[in-house]
């Protein structure tokens, strides 16, 4: 298949590339600095876009036959709420996201796997005690976002697969716990394991129109969570 990733710099976007790579797809990576972050490798095309430009994200998404979307901010959560700095729009996920939707339709493109966060829509009411502060403390602005981008794609024409990974480590890559339950293992996962599930999702059509739940496997530790994409 020929899968562009929309936000392929971030950590879960460069592992979905690589994984998809590693299945023997052909892959696009789009992003502000895709060029400069991926490199070359045997199947990898590069653009250097910005997800907020309708008319290049159109460009980009002409051509293949499914797209992944990993938008979000990579700077420090906690900065970016006491100090409202970001080199990124804080409505990036959903403008980014329904950039790629209007595209999709104009180029008949189908299939659509989106990464959002557990905690939003489907497993909104599955966070602990403690999570639901972290996101009203901490994520408010990137949770109002990502709740619009997730409710963009369920309402979408598109087969679409929303995937809902925990708390995000730079742990190793493993086998993540999946589910379209919303049950989970470890409240971790690295973003290596998350691009194994985006990579899956692409293929995987028992998934499509649902929102799948990805965390850790005990036993494989996930220490050092944070939530940048």
């Amino acid at each position: 298949m020929k899968i562009l990733v929309v936000g392929s710099t971030g950590g879960s976007g460069r592992a979905a590339v690589e994984h998809l790579l590693a299945d023997g797809h052909e892959v696009t990576a789009f992003a502000r600095r895709a060029a400069e972050v991926h490199g070359h490798a045997e199947r990898l095309r590069t653009i250097d876009g910005d997800a907020l430009d309708a008319d290049a994200v159109a460009r980009a998404v002409y051509g293949h036959d499914a797209v992944v979307v990993t938008l979000g901010i990579s700077e420090n959560p906690l900065g970016v709420r006491l100090f409202g700095a970001s080199r990124t729009p804080m409505d990036v996920r959903s403008r980014g996201t329904e950039n790629v939707l209007a595209a999709m339709r104009m180029h008949g493109v189908r299939r659509l796997v989106v990464q959002t966060t557990f905690g939003v829509g489907a497993t909104r009411d599955l966070l602990t005690r403690v999570e639901r502060l972290f996101f009203s403390l901490v994520l408010k602005p990137q949770i109002a976002d990502t709740e619009v981008q997730n409710q963009a794609v369920m309402d979408s024409d598109r087969d679409w697969v929303i995937v809902q990974p925990v708390h995000l480590t730079d742990g190793a890559a493993a086998s993540p716990h999946l589910s379209t339950e919303g049950a989970t293992d470890v409240r971790s996962v690295s973003r290596g394991s998350v691009g194994r599930a985006l990579a899956r999702a692409v293929t995987d059509d028992a998934l499509v129109r649902r929102s799948v739940a990805v965390s850790g496997r005990s036993g494989t530790g996930e220490p050092g969570a944070s939530a940048s994409p």
